[in-house]
């Protein structure tokens, strides 16, 4: 989907495929197939952005074949999908039984997430629109945070693998015309856990192709404010590659039973949940989800919120909510001014499946319709922020 901003540039708007797992080139076909122009058609459009995910194995399909890369571009014309955006951040299995801590690696000390990266950086500029002269690719902040922190030669080789990465999106430039970015993307429990944590690292490189990712779950989730966070990667001039959209888990009283049992139905054996609260003493936090809940790992006299990625148009059930709010001001923040602070926007809900059994779609009709809803929100609030949906 795209939106005219106000001064005339375009806004993309796409979702992530991450939510439909597939590890091969044949499983990505699957999902344009099955999901993505469903959802297309539901919204009734003629053309809907996707934010591609290819693992491991379907990248380097693509990267050894240029007739099968050429056979996809020609796919998703032909069911009117477009692609200026790819999910990074996953390498491989995920859609395993338990992912946790296993999407962290490769981590940009390891060749293998270079190699990845690059490859992603070369399918993406042949995959752009024939009218699109720039694409971006979210990636993982640098590392889980342990054996990483206080490891100077892991930074070192890090900062190193980006500064490569920038050189080689400089050459893929000059070759294609295209213009690729990577938005290392702050999550919890990772060495770069927040936006201010990025600007250090991010400034280090000193590149304009390597900027940030802001998902507003994880921006929620360590309790920064929008407004603060996104001044000071502009003061500090860390462009924002691309924005996912996204709303994590909020309990406003964790200290009440009633509470830690609705809290308790989101936690769930495949992906991570990291959780937060904010103290006088400053962030404190857990793991995952069933740490904080089993006892007292963490304080709950202040609220909580934790990394799993509601649907963004239906928050959970009180005493629960969302942080949709934050989703909110922060969206007002990077396209409601003069200028969009990004043009790529990415609704990134792949817990769709990890939902407590009763919230969970039973068909792929069910789950079409939630990410089409999703989508039809996120539509809404551009649209109030005075941006224009275009055909």
């Amino acid at each position: 989907m795209r939106f005219r901003h106000p001064d005339g540039s375009t806004v993309h708007l796409a979702y992530c495929t991450n939510v439909h797992p597939a590890e091969t080139l044949d499983g990505v076909r699957a999902q344009l197939r099955d999901h993505c122009e469903p959802v297309r058609r539901r919204l009734g459009r003629d053309r809907l952005g996707i934010g591609l995910w290819l693992a491991r194995d379907a990248a380097r399909t693509l990267i050894n074949d240029p007739a099968e890369l050429r056979a996809l571009r020609s796919e998703l014309d032909s069911r009117g999908l477009e692609v200026v955006t790819l999910n990074g951040f996953p390498y491989e299995g995920f859609g395993a039984d338990e992912v946790k801590y296993r999407v962290y690696r490769p981590d940009w000390t390891e060749p293998d997430r270079l190699a990845h990266t690059t490859d992603l950086a070369r399918l993406l500029a042949a995959l752009l629109p024939d009218d699109a002269t720039e694409g971006t690719i979210s990636t993982l902040p640098l590392a889980w945070r342990t054996p990483y922190d206080g490891d100077h030669e892991a930074a070192r080789t890090a900062r190193s693998a980006l500064t490569t990465l920038a050189q080689r999106l400089d050459a893929l430039a000059e070759m294609t015309g295209k213009s690729i970015r990577i938005g290392l993307e702050p999550e919890p429990g990772c060495t770069v856990e927040t936006t201010a944590d990025a600007i250090a690292p991010l400034t280090d490189v000193g590149h304009d192709r390597i900027g940030i990712c802001v998902d507003t779950c994880h921006l929620a989730t360590s309790f920064e404010d929008p407004a603060t966070a996104l001044d000071a990667l502009a003061a500090a001039g860390v462009r924002i590659v691309k924005s996912q959209l996204s709303a994590a888990l909020h309990a406003e009283d964790p200290h009440l039973p009633e509470v830690r049992t609705a809290l308790a139905a989101f936690a769930e054996p495949r992906f991570l949940h990291q959780t937060r609260t904010s103290t006088a003493a400053g962030l404190r936090g857990t793991d995952d989800l069933d740490e904080a809940v089993a006892g007292r790992a963490l304080p709950d006299s202040t609220p909580w919120r934790a990394h799993f990625h509601v649907p963004l148009h239906a928050p959970p059930a009180p005493p629960l909510t969302s942080t949709l709010p934050v989703l909110r001001d922060t969206l007002a923040r990077l396209v409601g001014g003069p200028a969009p602070l990004t043009r790529h926007l990415e609704v990134e809900t792949y817990t769709w499946q990890a939902l407590p059994a009763e919230l969970r779609p039973r068909t792929r009709t069910q789950l079409a319709d939630g990410i089409a809803a999703e989508l039809t929100l996120a539509r809404d609030l551009l649209v109030d922020l005075g941006l224009k949906e275009l055909p």
